[in-house]
């Protein structure tokens, strides 16, 4: 029960102090260590403080999703579907287009897509969609991410992409690290998004 109440204190602080009045979401919050009010708000790896960092979403995303699977409470569920449905708002992400490394990024479409985060945001509208009364649009658009996911321009063919399956990922374009890359995490949730994906047509 400690590490419970940890886990879900941390996602309530988490709740009231990391997202805007539009349900997108900083990256950094400074806490004083004395008193646990709010000193500083940042996203350190996306375009600006007030942008929104496309992982940074699809973090916020399955997490609040993951928590009221585990928790069965309902603030996680409310906030899970309040992040889909500004994620949802951006553009493309409703047809499944990839999305770039921060959604507020000056130059789009001339920016660096992060495959990561769209892995993450299929991962957790499959999840989502088993909780949720708009489980169709849920899965229509993780569906739509998936083919993206698995077409030429993002899936690597054998023996290319220095082993990995994904292209085009974005770790830390502000500090210039990880650009247009592999990444490891995109293929676990790529491979997590597909395993979801093939457990859920079983069912149907």
């Amino acid at each position: 029960d400690t590490f419970k109440n940890i886990a879900v204190r941390h996602a309530q602080t988490t709740l009231k102090n990391h997202f805007r009045e539009d349900y997108s979401s900083y990256h950094v919050i400074d806490y004083n260590p004395e008193t646990g009010e709010v000193e500083n708000k940042h996203t350190h790896q996306g375009f600006a403080h007030e942008s929104a960092w496309a992982r940074g979403q699809a973090w916020g995303l399955y997490g609040f999703t993951m928590m009221y699977r585990e928790t069965g409470m309902n603030e996680f569920l409310v906030q899970a579907e309040k992040i889909a449905e500004f994620i949802l708002k951006q553009n493309g992400m409703k047809e499944g287009k990839m999305p770039y490394w921060d959604f507020n990024a000056p130059n789009i479409p001339d920016e660096p897509y992060d495959a990561s985060a769209g892995a993450v945001i299929a991962a957790a509208l499959y999840e989502l969609s088993g909780f949720s009364e708009k489980m169709n649009e849920y899965r229509e658009v993780a569906d739509r991410l998936v083919a993206t996911m698995c077409s030429p321009e993002f899936l690597a063919g054998v023996g290319e992409n220095q082993g990995f399956l994904l292209k085009h990922s974005t770790g830390h374009k502000p500090n210039n690290s990880e650009i247009d890359v592999p990444l490891v995490y995109a293929d676990y949730y790529f491979l997590e998004s597909l395993i979801k994906q093939q457990n859920m047509q079983k069912k149907m």
